[in-house]
């Protein structure tokens, strides 16, 4: 493994779908003095660490994918996450990144030096400094496991959907799933027909709706391969009706008067009306994750599932305990709740101009200029920072426009009098106030608990527009929203 360069103008972290688009834009634009940071010893991000059987993503691959790296070989409509960690580490040869590449490199501490206008980085294999630093560590990287009593007495194995243990076998095994966010409702169908009993604990129902995949024949492919311009009219298709779908999101009685027809589904699914009532939010449409699948509500149909409503409530030797006070046996234990997504753990890490963490200046509602950029944290680029994510599309256009923003500070950035860009706090207020104002139109805050809102109710995960908007917004880089840092003075013998 080579050893790390002393000094690099740009420093990613993170080597998943942002970092690797980061570093790919940054070859587009000629710029090869860079590194990208990653702690594991693959890239791939959350599709390296999602492993568990029926992992996918809930977009379309054809608008999963860089628009730099069009892929006309997906092989099902939404690709799984094999084939998705597939595609990324074919972006490292396919862009000759290799050379840029540290992984096995853990970023321990990063502290902006205002003297020599430049950030300092300290990791798991020794020291360097950057002009600028970009933060990649993915929106949903940290696992978050419950606060249950007795979670550290369960005699089995017990993992989270992100650290799959493909060591236990689950053949036969009485298996507790904790959780009915994205994960499980793949999780749960990939399992279901090898368990011998599956108990779900669900203390919320969820929204599903149909998603409809398939798998891409040969002849497809070859057409998508050979005619590209029918590849971007599908992914332009793809865009405008995933922005429809936003729009609906943004209104409160369309997203009412649609759930009302995407009930349908579970009507269709599940015949018994007790399971069915169960399954059944009482929610907006919307206003936590909306989840796609075809095989959830039948797996929970099956003679070996049993759905335990109001959650778990205790973790035993033997077992877990419902919200019903009724303990039932497990051999496993599966975590399928979540991430933390608007706690961003990485925050803790970096070290501003006044000598704050990012973590403190954010302190339980995290606010960013553009979700891309923080007063007092200069020549600092978050990627799918607070009110970046998405409820309707896929977040690699909004990382994409983020990037572009990046490329375009760049840019201003090789002025020889000008050192470093950082947000003005007043800009970076009326961007947050303006994305609150037209946030409370919207389903998010129409009541309901999510993982979207932070400790103080505050939405920090999403954008309340559509694509478009974030797009024309943020990509462009505004000097007059930016506090401009002189370049230091040489220092003469």
């Amino acid at each position: 493994m080579p050893d790390l360069p002393a000094h690099v103008r740009v420093a990613i972290v993170g080597a998943g779908f942002a970092g690797l688009a980061t570093a790919i834009r940054l070859t587009q634009e000629g710029e090869d003095d860079f590194v990208v940071l990653e702690r594991a010893h693959e890239v791939g991000g959350v599709w390296r660490e999602n492993r568990y059987p029926g992992a996918a993503c809930d977009v379309e691959s054809r608008l999963y994918e860089l628009d730099a790296a069009p892929n006309p070989d997906w092989s099902r409509r939404f690709a799984g996450g094999e084939e998705i960690g597939a595609y990324l580490r074919g972006l490292v040869g396919d862009f000759e990144l290799g050379p840029h590449l540290a992984l096995g490199t853990e970023l321990e501490a990063a502290r902006w030096d205002e003297d020599a206008a430049r950030w300092r980085l300290d990791t798991s294999r020794g020291a360097l400094t950057a002009d600028v630093l970009v933060a990649a560590p993915g929106a949903l990287a940290e696992p978050r496991l419950p606060d249950l009593p007795g979670l550290d007495t369960f005699e089995g194995p017990a993992f989270h959907t992100a650290q799959w243990d493909e060591s236990v076998d689950l053949d036969g095994q009485r298996v507790a799933v904790i959780g009915t966010g994205a994960s499980a409702i793949q999780v749960v169908p990939g399992i279901q027909p090898r368990v011998g009993r599956l108990t779900l604990y669900q203390r919320t129902p969820a929204w599903v709706i149909p998603r409809r995949d398939k798998a891409l024949s040969p002849r497809v492919r070859r057409l998508l391969r050979r005619v590209p311009l029918v590849r971007k009219a599908l992914r332009g298709s793809l865009y405008v009706h995933h922005e429809a779908l936003g729009f609906v999101f943004r209104h409160v009685s369309l997203a009412r008067v649609a759930g009302h027809v995407l009930g349908l589904h579970l009507r269709r699914q599940v015949k018994d009306p007790a399971l069915r009532e169960t399954l059944r939010p009482d929610d907006t449409l919307g206003c936590r994750r909306v989840l796609l699948s075809d095989d959830y509500y039948p797996a929970l149909t099956q003679p070996n599932v049993e759905v335990v409503a109001g959650g778990a409530v205790e973790v035993r030797p033997g077992g877990v305990v419902g919200a019903d006070g009724v303990e039932r046996p497990a051999d496993v234990v599966v975590f399928a709740t979540g991430f933390y997504a608007t706690e961003f753990p990485f925050a803790e890490h970096l070290v501003g101009a006044d000598g704050r963490t990012l973590g403190e200046v954010w302190g339980a509602s995290p606010k960013a200029h553009l979700g891309t950029t923080v007063a007092g944290f200069p020549n600092l680029f978050v990627l799918q920072g607070p009110n970046t994510g998405l409820g309707h599309s896929s977040v690699l256009l909004m990382a994409e426009a983020q990037i572009e923003h990046l490329v375009n500070a760049l840019a201003f950035l090789d002025r020889p009098d000008v050192a470093a860009v950082e947000p003005r706090p007043e800009a970076q207020a009326a961007f947050v106030a303006d994305v609150d104002a037209q946030m409370e139109r919207t389903v998010w805050l129409s009541g309901c608990e999510s993982w979207y809102l932070d400790e103080t109710g505050r939405n920090a995960a999403l954008w309340p527009g559509g694509v478009g908007a974030f797009r024309r917004r943020v990509g462009p880089f505004d000097e007059s929203e930016y506090r401009l840092h002189p370049a230091p003075a040489p220092v003469h013998a």
